[in-house]
């Protein structure tokens, strides 16, 4: 497959992809959000210091979220919301 047909199969319309990356969000805040407790844990009480002394709470939460929120976690949704669009499509045929 090239890529223009690639790329016209996963095309959806702004205000869908800005609902994907959003329901994106939604599930990596969820999925990590051990993570993100020790983070304000380690942070409570502190101003400039949690940069340098919340540092390693910080990257493993990064992490997390990183594994949630890239592009072929974008793509893979927008994969599936065409596929579901063309099976809403079919059925009302």
């Amino acid at each position: 497959m090239g890529y223009i047909q690639e790329a016209r199969e996963n095309h959806v319309k702004k205000k869908v992809e800005e609902a994907l990356r959003s329901k994106m969000k939604q599930k990596a805040l969820k999925e990590c959000d051990h993570y993100s407790a020790k983070y304000a844990e380690c942070a409570m009480g502190r101003t400039l210091s949690v940069i340098w002394h919340c540092r390693k709470q910080a990257k493993v939460l990064n992490e997390c979220l990183h594994q949630y929120t890239n592009d072929s976690v974008l793509e893979e949704m927008k994969k599936n919301y065409m596929l579901e669009q063309e099976s809403k499509d079919r059925n009302k045929l």
